[in-house]
This record gives C-alpha cells, structure tokens and sequence, in this order.
C-alpha cells in the first residue's frame, strides 16, 4: 500500500494531459458528496475522502474492506460542484485505488462495478473513464496497465452514454490492449536487417527474448539501451545467449534507421519491419516508444510495453 501509494505521486504531473474527452471540448471534473452553503463556500476546491477500514481488520481484510467500500463516500449522483473538484487529488485518490488495492485479476471484478456506479449521467461516466484513462493508459503514467484499462474499455464500448462515433477510439484501444497480453503468445512478425537478410521473431532460440521497439536517435531509447547495456545481469545473460535482444524498428525511414544502426550493441537482432506490418495489421501497439517485451522460450509474454529494467531483471530472477 505504501508503495502504490509513493507511486501515484508521479502521476500529479499528468493533470494538464488532454484526456479523450477533453478533446471533444467536454469540461472534465469530478462530483463531490458535500454541498456548499454560501458563495465563498462555492468557490473552494472539493475533495474526495475515500472510506477507512476499521482498525480491527486483519490486513488482508482491510483490502477486501477497501476494494468493497473505497468509493462509498462518492455521491456519484451530485453533478452540481463538478467545477470545484480538486483534480490532482482525485486523479492521485484513483490511482491510489487502481494500484494499491487492485491486482490485475481483480480488476476485472472490481473496475465493471465502479463504471457501474458512475453511469448516473454522461457527465459522471465520461469523468471516470477520464481518470481512468490518465491513470492506466496515458504513456507517462507509472501505473498504466492494459490489464486494468481492458475491463474500463469494455465498458465503454457498452455504455449508453456514448454514441456510434464517441465509441469508436475506444474500440480500438481494446483492440490494442487486447494484443500480447501477459502469459499468451506474443505476436510474431518478420525482420529485416541491414544485410537484407530476414528473419521471424518466433525463430530465434533463446531461453528469453527482448524486444526492444525503437526510433533512430530517440532520446529515451538511448537511456533505456543505457540502462540495459549497463545492467550487469542482463549483460551476463546476453553473453551466455541465455537472453536475445530484438531492437525492432517499425517506420518507414529507413535512412535515418541506418545512421543509427551502431547506436546498439554488435550482439544484439537490430531489424526493422519492412512491409509495415506491425503497424498496418496492429500486432503491437505503437502509441509510445520505446516499448521492451520481454517473452520466455516459448515466445509467452511476461512483460508488456514496459520501459523500466529493473522490472524486467525482477522478472528474469524469478
């Protein structure tokens, strides 16, 4: 709890993000359960105060208490102080939920509930797909997770509150999300390297595999090559052939591909996809990069879309 908590911090700066809602010129802020009673009164901030498990719980009761009554506080039926909800608090009081009380099996649970719950008006409902989006989807956010958003995404494509058209970004974003989840069988694709040989990501043996989704001369791609380049244990892996690395480029520009070819290490699969077909057929998601996959010997993804090494290594001492 206390790291989920630490965590969501980092997503204060994502406040200013435009949120699909906002775009459709929507004004996006959250209900309050208390009433003004004087003007100056209206114009102070409102704050959401999620419930408290009661003391006499065992930690693993307090979470069941959590998950069940976290929003139970929420008048999710008061859209009359929408413009006075503190949007830094609520988004961090979501994040907070999503991670600290939410594993990914239990989203699937607990996430359809609370769609549920804020489906009282159009307004309410676009509020919290809004938070979630922000929370488990932006590309900056510590916390994003497919797993959490595919419950959030699904009822969207359901809910009454959207037309045909408002649905549609959503449909594709469980499409994608849908795509390489972690313990099935990621996507396979062909790569091309510089020599013109080809060659198919499910082909190459090795107990684990990395796939690194990169852009000549991306600024973030040359730390997170840093990051692995520099990590002793990934380099002894890499070495003993035990882990292969993939850098794959998915555009077109294939001269500025080749200007940045020695950017990676000589022992490392650098490739690029010559037909397109990541892209055109949606085998990975490409809204950010760099994205690392990191798959077992039988090509099962244990990692998705993920730029943090430290995970990665976690995952390969287990």
């Amino acid at each position: 709890m206390k790291r989920a908590i630490i965590i969501s911090l980092a997503l204060l700066t994502l406040v200013a993000c435009s949120s699909r809602a906002d775009k459709k010129g929507q004004e996006q802020t959250a209900p309050t359960s208390q009433t003004p009673t004087s003007a100056n009164r209206a114009k102070e901030p409102a704050t959401f105060i999620p419930a408290l498990a009661p003391n006499l719980l065992s930690a693993e009761q307090k979470m069941e208490y959590m998950r069940e009554h976290y929003w139970d506080k929420f008048d999710f039926g008061d859209t009359l102080f929408l413009e006075r909800i503190d949007s830094t608090k609520m988004l961090n009081a979501f994040a907070v939920y999503a991670a600290g009380y939410l594993h990914d099996s239990l989203a699937y649970r607990y996430m359809p509930r609370l769609m549920q719950r804020a489906s009282t008006s159009k307004r309410m409902y676009t509020y919290f797909l809004s938070l979630a989006e922000t929370v488990l989807h932006d590309p900056n956010s510590p916390l994003r997770s497919d797993e959490k958003y595919i419950p959030v995404l699904e009822s969207a494509v359901q809910s009454k509150w959207l037309d045909e058209y408002e649905r549609m970004p959503y449909e594709y974003d469980l499409e994608m999300a849908r795509q390489n989840r972690v313990g099935r069988t990621a996507n396979d694709f062909t790569y091309t390297l510089a020599s013109g040989r080809t060659g198919r990501m499910h082909n190459i043996k090795a107990n684990y595999t990395l796939i690194f989704i990169s852009n000549p001369g991306c600024p973030m791609c040359g730390d997170v090559k840093e990051q692995i380049t520099s990590s002793p244990m990934l380099k002894e892996l890499i070495e003993r052939k035990e882990l292969k690395v993939l850098v794959i480029y998915p555009d077109a520009d294939l001269e500025a591909w080749r200007e940045h070819l020695e950017d990676y290490p000589a022992s490392w699969i650098n490739g690029y996809d010559a037909n397109l077909r990541i892209e055109k057929e949606r085998l990975y998601d490409l809204k950010a990069i760099p994205a690392l996959y990191l798959l077992d010997s039988q090509k099962r993804v244990m990692a998705k879309d993920c730029t943090d090494v430290e995970y990665i290594e976690k995952l390969l001492q287990q």
